[in-house]
């Protein structure tokens, strides 16, 4: 098994679980019916976290991968698998080197990962290294404002903020990354959304990419 100790943070999974609870109760649970809706046949999901996606599938997904790295957030999210309207299989790993085959998936998930991987190209790399051709992916980030007053501030709190949330950088240019990893953006939404109430309302995307055929 690939070495996992550098991603483990207990402290802040167990924030997580707290906060992701209280999340979809603010409204994500809507963006991640909207995130999944539509998806069919074989799904790698990155950074699954405690499962919070899992119950939103649609029937027509015949399989589920779900990789995580943190040891916590894992075990929450084989617990949530059990009860999953699809067949989800948890695995251990990480988003830079997925432990699944070359083009072996119709579809990637990524939902609220891309902020803390720690390098989105080589996680992009590997989303491309591991969809079929035309296969798509999903994404639903919080990314850096466009905004000049709050994408300056998200730039000053980055450092701090990475040390306290888990490795995520509130000032990314996600929808870029995506294209430059050679993905087509075909769908995509941008609005304000605030998970809970203790934290700032930030701006995010939602959408769809898809990698060419050839």
């Amino acid at each position: 098994m690939r070495d996992l100790s550098k991603f483990q943070r207990p402290r802040f999974a167990r924030a997580y679980e707290r906060m992701s609870a209280e999340s979809e109760r603010s409204g994500t649970a809507e963006h991640r019916q909207r995130l999944l809706a539509g998806l069919a046949g074989r799904v790698v999901e990155i950074g699954a976290g405690n499962g919070m996606n899992f119950r939103h599938y649609p029937p027509e997904v015949r399989e589920v991968v779900a990789v995580e790295p943190e040891d916590l957030l894992r075990s929450a999210a084989e617990r949530a698998a059990g009860g999953a309207p699809v067949p989800v299989r948890v695995v251990a790993g990480h988003g830079g080197a997925l432990p699944v085959e070359d083009g072996g998936f119709d579809a990637a998930v990524v939902s609220l990962v891309l902020c803390s991987v720690p390098d989105q190209a080589v996680a992009l790399a590997e989303v491309r290294r591991v969809l079929r051709p035309g296969g798509e992916l999903r994404f639903y980030e919080h990314v850096r404002s466009r905004g000049p007053a709050l994408g300056v501030l998200q730039d000053l709190v980055t450092p701090l903020w990475r040390v306290v949330a888990g490795g995520c950088r509130p000032n990314r240019d996600t929808a870029r990354a995506i294209r430059e990893a050679g993905l087509v953006i075909e769908e995509q939404t941008r609005f304000s959304h605030r998970p809970v109430p203790s934290t700032p309302a930030l701006p995010h995307i939602l959408g769809r990419a898809r990698k060419p055929d050839a």
